[in-house]
């Protein structure tokens, strides 16, 4: 894109920018191991590379955060049914207690005289034998009731075994959730200071200028996509991430509104009723694998060698991808990034 601007005068401090663009992503080097000699300045790296060496290292930070999240989210959910149940137990259990202690205070006050003294003394002999039989029955019944308690204790204690468990669980998912939003936060600043530092062509090399116009691929290459889409549901995906384009990049968003990588390819799918898994690690084994050659609109698109990145593959070599926070949702060829692979969700 810069090559189409009208050429500029660089700015007196541009050397000096990306001097500092350099000690900002790579440190200052210590004179101390050059015995003072005088040295020529070391050859700076290309500060659009670093920049997107850090916007890789924050995004797998991020999917890495999202599945912890995810796994943290699931011990949430386990651990709120458990204490749901428990509570259940712990009201059947109550209600037990009080059936045994009716019971045992019944025994109580009936218990003081020998059975056979209460024969004689009775007025009515036939109605005692009766209430005899319906006290062994009662007996018989108390035996169970108390079964029923041990049993119940049990399974409480059981319950609250494995809350014990899940709690274990949500701490550590936190601790890593914390670990992985620091990393994201420090190469995110990184790269924004860096940036701040470039000029404004070196900048848009980088971010690929705001000329490239999220929405500039028009409806006519949507509506292609739309018919060579391999079923409705991709094709609904498709339609879906065409709305959204424009839309900022939030690291760990999954839309409305923002998305990152592969959250847009969640709600994509999300939108055509398919659930497909929240990390770009877990989406690529979610369908069928595809060769490049292959790729058909609705596709998913990997890249990298960790598979850190996702798009959705809109066909004539183009996918809609949430890129990095410097640039919106937007269509990018697919060649732009090493291809890592592809797959076919539906």
């Amino acid at each position: 894109m810069a090559a189409h601007r009208r050429s500029r005068q660089r700015p007196v401090g541009g050397t000096t920018a990306r001097a500092a663009v350099t000690v900002v992503l790579a440190g200052t080097a210590t004179a101390a191991g050059f015995d003072g000699a005088a040295h020529a300045a070391p050859r700076p790296a290309p500060a659009g590379a670093d920049v997107d060496r850090l916007y890789r290292e924050a995004e797998v930070a991020t999917e890495k955060y999202n599945g912890a999240k995810e796994k943290a989210d699931s011990a949430r959910e386990r651990l709120r049914d458990l204490q749901d149940e428990t509570a259940r137990a712990q009201a059947r259990l109550n209600k037990a207690r009080e059936a045994l202690g009716t019971v045992a205070a019944a025994q109580y006050r009936a218990g003081g005289l020998d059975p056979a003294l209460r024969l004689m003394l009775s007025d009515d002999p036939d109605a005692y034998l009766d209430g005899a039989a319906l006290a062994e029955r009662a007996g018989s019944r108390h035996q169970a009731e108390l079964g029923r308690v041990r049993a119940q204790l049990r399974e409480i204690e059981k319950l609250r075994g494995a809350a014990r468990v899940e709690v274990k669980t949500l701490t550590t998912r936190r601790a890593e959730l914390g670990r992985h939003k620091r990393t994201i936060t420090e190469k995110l600043s990184a790269a924004r200071q860096a940036l701040s530092l470039m000029s404004p062509e070196e900048r848009a090399g980088v971010t690929g200028g705001t000329g490239r116009a999220a929405r500039s691929d028009g409806g006519t290459a949507r509506d292609t996509a739309l018919s060579q889409a391999p079923n409705a549901r991709a094709a609904q995906a498709v339609a879906y991430a065409h709305q959204k384009l424009g839309s900022p990049y939030v690291w760990g968003a999954t839309g409305p509104d923002a998305f990152d990588c592969s959250g847009l390819v969640l709600a994509a799918y999300r939108s055509a009723g398919v659930s497909v898994p929240r990390t770009t690690y877990a989406q690529i084994d979610a369908g069928r694998r595809v060769s490049r050659s292959g790729l058909l609109p609705g596709d998913l698109v990997f890249f990298y060698s960790g598979i850190s990145h996702v798009g959705l593959y809109i066909g004539n070599g183009q996918m809609i991808h949430a890129p990095n926070p410097s640039a919106p949702v937007r269509v990018a060829p697919v060649d732009q990034m090493p291809f890592a692979g592809a797959t076919r969700v539906v």
